[in-house]
């Protein structure tokens, strides 16, 4: 059986938000990158998170979820330099999930969902919903060495557009893959 690691980047720097979003209250009471993780996990019992240097709060928080937790210490220079980190941290996996930390909505069943299908030999797949592809995306370890070059504040978009006949789209009626936070407002609105 195939390897898959998960991966949730959590090394935002919140300026949207004005504050340390990954430790803010949902309405629910819990951390909005604590369910993020959460679903992450559930799904992909190996998950590793990238966080901050120094930002010991949200790596204690993460850490009592199971994840094995990794500091980035060049998140300034954008999302690519987490991503790149922890390809690093779980170089020997046959697959990632690479999930975001402000999007707590997406449900485990949405991430299973994807796991399989990189099981099952997809090279690179995603959710979609409702014609909108959306994340948690999966990375085959064909890419590891893309995933690894990256670089700036966009992640893997031009990689996946680039590719784009070979990322395999799922349908999914979770509308959590499309919701992330980047102010307080987006904790309350609804797709």
């Amino acid at each position: 059986m195939s390897t898959i690691v998960g991966i949730l980047l959590a090394a935002g720097s919140s300026t949207r938000f004005g504050a340390s979003k990954l430790l803010h209250p949902l309405p629910d009471g819990t951390a909005v990158g604590v369910a993020a993780a959460r679903a992450l996990v559930q799904a992909v019992p190996d998950s590793v998170a990238v966080v901050r240097a120094g930002d010991t709060a949200l790596m204690d928080a993460l850490s009592r979820l199971g994840m094995r937790v990794v500091e980035n210490p060049h998140a300034e220079e954008g999302i690519a330099t987490s991503l790149a980190t922890a390809i690093n941290a779980a170089a020997d996996a046959d697959g990632w999930i690479v999930a975001l930390a402000d999007m707590p909505w997406v449900q485990t069943r949405t991430i299973t969902m994807l796991v399989e299908r990189l099981r099952f030999d997809a090279s690179m797949v995603a959710p979609v919903y409702q014609g909108q592809r959306g994340h948690p995306v999966g990375f085959s370890a064909r890419w590891q060495q893309s995933l690894r070059s990256l670089s700036g504040d966009i992640g893997a978009r031009d990689l996946l557009a680039e590719h784009a006949h070979e990322l395999e789209l799922l349908t999914t009626t979770d509308a959590g893959v499309l919701r992330d936070i980047d102010c307080r407002q987006d904790m309350f609105e609804e797709i």
